[in-house]
């Protein structure tokens, strides 16, 4: 059974930016994190960054040890309960390489948009900024059952 935990620049950042080797210098100051538990153990974990409250706009990274089984339709909805329903975010954006035929194709189920961004992973390394729509999120196949409340209140982690 998975647990979710909830804080602020924790220990899940630091987890994150060490699996994403575009992450590595951390994400600054002021981040929420979500962390997916199994057994105790950090397998996963997602940081919120470079919010906009004016624009309404939120960046999100994520990461998980490798072959952890995680992304369940809850973990999903963790996902974007604290970007969509807490902050009241009117768009998700993540920076992906542009090679990641695999994260690319699961972001389009969940109804990302792209915008192809030449060299933003350096010189060899062309990215896409992807983002997700308030309205994609709620329209999206996975969340045409749910009543867009809370799947538990938002706790900072213990």
């Amino acid at each position: 059974m998975l647990e979710y935990a909830y804080g602020y620049n924790d220990v899940v950042a630091p987890f994150v930016a060490q699996l994403i080797p575009h992450c590595r210098s951390g994400f600054g100051p002021n981040v929420m994190t979500l962390g997916v538990i199994r057994d105790g153990l950090l397998i996963a974990g997602l940081v919120y960054h470079n919010w906009d409250p004016d624009a309404g706009t939120i960046e999100i990274s994520g990461a998980a040890l490798p072959d952890a089984e995680w992304l369940s339709r809850e973990t999903i909805r963790h996902m974007y309960q604290y970007p969509f329903l807490y902050l009241d975010c009117q768009m998700v954006a993540q920076r992906t390489p542009a090679d990641d035929e695999r994260l690319l194709g699961m972001l389009a189920r969940y109804g990302y948009t792209f915008i192809p961004f030449p060299r933003l992973f350096g010189r060899e390394r062309d990215g896409v900024i992807c983002h997700l729509t308030r309205e994609a999120w709620e329209s999206n196949k996975f969340n045409r059952r749910l009543k867009h409340h809370l799947v538990q209140p938002l706790q900072e982690a213990a």
